[in-house]
């Protein structure tokens, strides 16, 4: 029996890698043999669109889902490219622009915030990894997104201003914890943009790890051009460029995951 892990990545100040993380996350571990399903629950839709599809040509998206026009099943599509066999099992729920109208179609709705648990619940078990995209915002798309999920990935970029909305979205997530999901946890925070070679970088991490008592991912995400362009051309960047140091970072990074998954459920039996 597969114990399906549900990632939400959130954090409302935009820039920071999430959808990045999302992409290149969720294709590695798709590539450690790991059956993987992306959700974007971002109207922008870029996660969809790094990951191959034209966002203006799809039916069936989490609009539909969400509205229950189309089960989950409906929705999901199979991600494949080609010369990369190893990548077998990433699956997809896009999103497109309809999205954004959803939060004031939903006002009234009962149980709004449940909707996309409650949708993807049949396929839940299908999956070793459920990654969601929120949108850069804690609207209720967002909500809906962490009361599905397990646990909350924080991708915090090493700039100036990283801790910026942090408070925020740490207080969201705990009043969701007290009223929505009380088993939501947080996964972790990863680093994103870090370049050792900049006193900054060092600093921002420092920073967190004396702020924050959560898990820091060890594998942090390097400034890369190659990483910068993959989306571009609707690759993850184990397929673009699986040589580059992005790539190696975002391979490392899913292994952590996997590793942290495994210790806990040890732990926990």
């Amino acid at each position: 029996m597969i114990l399906t892990k549900i990632i939400a990545a959130a954090n409302q100040k935009g820039g920071v890698g999430k959808t990045t993380t999302v992409i290149n996350l969720a294709s590695c571990l798709a590539e450690q043999g790991k059956k993987v399903l992306v959700i974007d629950m971002d109207p922008q839709g870029n996660t969809t669109s790094g990951l191959g599809l034209d966002k203006n040509e799809l039916e069936n998206t989490v609009y539909e889902l969400l509205m229950g026009e189309k089960t989950a099943e409906e929705c999901r599509i199979h991600i494949k490219y080609k010369k990369h066999d190893d990548i077998k099992k990433l699956f997809l729920i896009p999103s497109d622009v309809g999205l954004a109208g959803a939060e004031v179609e939903l006002v009234g709705t009962d149980r709004k915030e449940f909707l996309l648990k409650e949708k993807i619940a049949p396929i839940r078990d299908n999956y070793d990894y459920i990654l969601i995209d929120c949108p850069p915002s804690l609207n209720i798309l967002t909500v809906n997104a962490l009361t599905a999920a397990d646990s909350v990935l924080i991708p915090i970029q090493c700039e100036f201003y990283a801790l910026e909305g942090l408070a925020q979205l740490l207080y969201t997530i705990k009043l969701i914890r007290e009223r929505l999901n009380e088993h939501l946890t947080i996964e972790g925070i990863v680093f994103t943009m870090y370049d050792s070679r900049i006193r900054l970088s060092g600093q921002v991490v420092d920073d967190v790890k004396e702020n924050l008592d959560v898990y820091l991912f060890k594998n942090m995400i390097p400034r890369n051009v190659r990483l910068a362009e993959a989306p571009s051309y609707g690759m993850p960047i184990n397929v673009y460029d699986r040589k580059s140091e992005g790539a190696k970072a975002y391979k490392k990074l899913a292994k952590e995951l996997i590793r942290k998954g495994t210790k806990n459920a040890t732990q926990g039996s």
